[in-house]
């Protein structure tokens, strides 16, 4: 149970203290370090949320209970997760090109209440979904009894583990310069977004709330591709495997379980996961380019604007200086 509970919380923390992480960042870089406490604040506020959660799951719900009220939650977090990311990632981009605009023109950009707040809420939402989903785990590992693994000292070191890693990253990225940042952050953040929200279109399928087009011959949702010879997204994926064909894969399931966690990894997946995952890249790029496209009508048309009244101001001018 040790090992399981550090890999655990070492990649549930991992990726809360990335994207708490580039919040940080990226009001640091605007200059807007004064909103963090508040981020912080959400982050605290978070912690103390799934504690919460762990207590209901503990004394509350158990059996039967416990798994569906488990899956159905998830949905709704992968989701809501899923579409607060794209929302960021949108705000992140049209920020990054407002503050590009202003630091050329040598006027400090600032945050407003509601665009700070929208960080603040990001930071909470996306730890208590890494909170709650580190509930789920636990509940599924100790057979619902949560505070035996709270207790080992697994779950400890994985969050020391994440936090040092953390550390780290941040640390090597002060040396990037911040359009760089912002394009690898928004890289890796549609990343993760496009496995939350094929995480949950999978989730789906297994309670059959939506079908498939694709089916085996015995009835069962049909798979694109198999994978598990490669990476198995399951130590018990991994097992079978071995046992039906006698060799290992390439990659350990606990490697699989943890990209499966960090960004969707799939070994198998339907014909809607697959579509729905390159569906919302395609959905994201389209709304980024429209974003942009926006940006630069808006900046021409300012341009515009301004040229005219200069010319306008040119011409007065000019006619004073005739009257004269």
């Amino acid at each position: 149970m040790n090992l399981q509970a550090f890999l655990i919380t070492f990649r549930e923390a991992f990726e809360a203290i990335l994207i708490v992480g580039i919040i940080i960042s990226y009001l640091n870089r605007i200059g807007q370090s004064k909103w963090n406490k508040w981020v912080w604040l959400g982050v605290v506020m978070a912690i103390i949320a799934s504690l919460g959660v762990a207590l209901v799951f503990q004394i509350v719900l158990d059996g039967y209970a416990t798994m569906g009220s488990r899956e159905y939650l998830r949905i709704g977090i992968l989701l809501v997760s899923a579409g607060l990311l794209t929302h960021m990632i949108l705000f992140m981009s049209k920020q990054n090109r407002e503050m590009r605009s202003k630091l050329q023109q040598k006027v400090a950009l600032i945050l407003t209440a509601g665009g700070a707040l929208n960080m603040i809420v990001h930071s909470f939402l996306v730890t208590l979904r890494e909170g709650v989903e580190t509930v789920f785990f636990f509940a599924a590992i100790s057979s619902g009894d949560i505070s035996k693994v709270l207790q080992s000292w697994g779950a400890l070191f994985g969050l020391v583990a994440a936090g040092v890693l953390g550390i780290v990253v941040f640390k090597s990225s002060k040396k990037i310069q911040i359009g760089t940042f912002f394009r690898i952050t928004s890289v890796f953040l549609i990343m993760i977004a496009a496995g939350l929200f094929v995480q949950a279109v999978g989730v789906m399928q297994d309670l059959k709330i939506i079908g498939s087009v694709y089916h085996t011959p015995g009835g069962e949702v049909g798979a694109m591709y198999d994978l598990t010879w490669f990476m198995p997204e399951h130590p018990i994926d991994e097992t079978n495997y071995i046992r039906d064909t006698g060799n290992h894969p390439i990659l350990n399931g606990q490697i699989g379980i943890f990209f499966k966690a960090f960004l969707g990894y799939t070994q198998d997946p339907s014909l809607e996961e697959f579509v729905f995952y390159w569906m919302y890249y395609g959905f994201v790029f389209v709304l980024l380019a429209r974003q942009k496209k926006l940006a630069e009508s808006a900046d021409k048309s300012a341009s515009d604007e301004g040229a005219l009244q200069e010319g306008q101001g040119n011409s007065e001018r000019n006619d004073i200086n005739t009257a004269i």
